[in-house]
């Protein structure tokens, strides 16, 4: 398995201090040893140089009868090795073991390797079965034969091996200091960094959505042309921005507020004030409708055009006080009410208005009741009653259901008829919507019956949510218990 690299940049920078460390130990340990090895092993050859093939070339006094039987060893180092080749095979071989020679037993790949060596006077090192690693000169002879002196390798390995140990004790320690260290520093470095972190993660929590949002004081700088310095500055400026975006949003947002709590009060005065005039209207055109003076057919037309848009004006005007009292808080009244006689009264009235309609009901055996108040339910129901029936053509069925659980009950109407389009879905609840978006007012809508559905259950704590498809429309109203 793979250990995770360090995410943090703390982590990062002190992981990557060492790493760096730790190759340029690598770089200066390999290069050491490799220059140490150069020079002692320049330092065997020098010596092999100097003696000149002389141990080896004693040993032909071995092959003469009138010669001692013991090779010259004088001035000859401990552990050197001698031997002597004639027409590419080794005829002597011998080794100073405490200042006397000694005979070798050289194996097979022994004597191919020695008389493989070209007779360059420069030195070479090869391991021999017997005696280890040794460097060896080959020089010819004056007898046409190829005299082999050799120097063993073990004090140049053992003298690299002490300086690798040494070079990993003080490379090691020198990393865990610089590990630790690194640690310290960089922590100190970045603290800096913490602090602008912690000053957007602060900024982050904050409610900068809506309402007013007090921004935190700007980050001390300490020296602006570092890069931590630089990134404060930024963070302080972009934090500066934003408290100014904030601000001209707050007072947006109040201004805003502003004008629609007047355009409440508007709504509200002009509603009131229109009630008696288009009252009164009404009351002059069903008085001129009764009068027993006949009148020409164009007039009576005329009248009854008037009686029927002052009854719609009417109802609009009625609608808009109740949307203004109720955004206005106006207290509903709480009472308990038996919602399954509001149901089945409003399906009979959306039934005799709409009888071309095919009118469902399911009801629980039990009667359901809430607390709230009836007459706002009732027109909320009704609403969505209307709605169904002016929206959808005849013979649509609609099915009307309700249904309590612990904690809410539940009003549902439901529709096979064509559908609300997608793109109105979101604000069929808004005021004065309309899905054909005309003037026209041959259904008679105003727009703000699924608007006071809305208010209505909205005051009551409840809500209300609707999901159509060509050939399915569902509104459900949900109410706490």
């Amino acid at each position: 398995m793979r250990r995770p690299a360090p995410r943090t940049l703390r982590g990062q920078l002190t992981v990557g201090l060492v790493t760096l460390l730790a190759v340029a130990c690598l770089a200066i340990g390999i290069t050491a040893v490799l220059a140490l090895r150069g020079f002692l092993m320049g330092q065997l050859d020098a010596q092999l140089t100097a003696s000149g093939g002389r141990f080896a070339s004693s040993l032909e006094n071995e092959a003469k009868p009138d010669a001692d039987n013991r090779a010259d060893t004088r001035g000859q180092s401990e552990a050197t090795f001698g031997a002597r080749l004639l027409a590419g095979a080794v005829t002597q071989a011998a080794v100073v073991v405490d200042a006397t020679d000694r005979p070798v037993q050289l194996t097979t790949k022994d004597r191919r390797a020695l008389a493989d060596m070209p007779a360059d006077g420069r030195g070479h090192s090869i391991r021999l079965s017997t005696l280890g690693p040794y460097r060896l000169l080959a020089v010819h002879g004056d007898d046409h034969d190829i005299l082999i002196t050799g120097l063993p390798l073990h004090p140049v390995e053992d003298t690299l091996h002490r300086l690798e140990a040494v070079e990993a004790a003080v490379f090691g320690a020198a990393l865990a200091a610089t590990g630790i260290a690194g640690v310290l520093w960089v922590r100190i470095s970045l603290r800096p960094l913490q602090r602008v972190t912690a000053q957007a993660a602060g900024v982050a929590k904050l409610p900068l959505a809506s309402g007013e949002v007090a921004m935190p004081q700007p980050l001390p700088v300490t020296d602006p042309r570092t890069e931590v310095g630089q990134v404060g500055t930024a963070l302080n400026q972009m934090l500066g921005h934003v408290e100014d975006a904030l601000t001209r949003r707050q007072a947006s947002e109040e201004r805003l507020r502003a004008n629609e709590e007047r355009l409440r009060h508007f709504a509200a005065d002009a509603s009131h004030e229109l009630r008696t005039p288009v009252t009164n209207i009404r009351g002059h055109a069903e008085l001129a409708l009764r009068h027993p003076v006949p009148v020409p057919a164009e007039v009576h037309h005329a009248l009854e055009r008037i009686d029927a848009e002052s009854q719609r004006m009417t109802r609009l005007v009625d609608d808009l006080l109740l949307l203004a009292r109720l955004d206005a808080g106006r207290l509903l009244e709480h009472e308990t009410v038996d919602l399954t006689r509001l149901v089945l009264n409003a399906t009979d009235d959306a039934r005799a208005a709409g009888p071309e309609h095919r009118w469902l009901l399911d009801l629980p055996e039990e009667p359901v009741t809430v607390t709230g108040d009836a007459h706002r339910l009732q027109q909320a129901i009704g609403n969505l009653l209307a709605n169904a029936r002016t929206h959808t053509p005849p013979g649509t069925e609609v099915t009307v259901s309700l249904a309590a659980d612990h904690t809410s009950t539940n009003v549902t109407v439901s529709d096979n008829g064509p559908g609300i389009p997608e793109e109105l879905q979101s604000e069929v609840f808004g005021r004065f919507v309309r899905a054909d978006h005309t003037r026209s007012r041959s259904t008679g809508s105003t727009g703000l019956g699924l608007a006071i559905v809305h208010a209505v259950i909205t005051a009551h704590g409840g809500t209300v949510n609707v999901t159509s498809s060509p050939g399915h429309t569902t509104f459900r109203l949900t109410l706490p218990n």
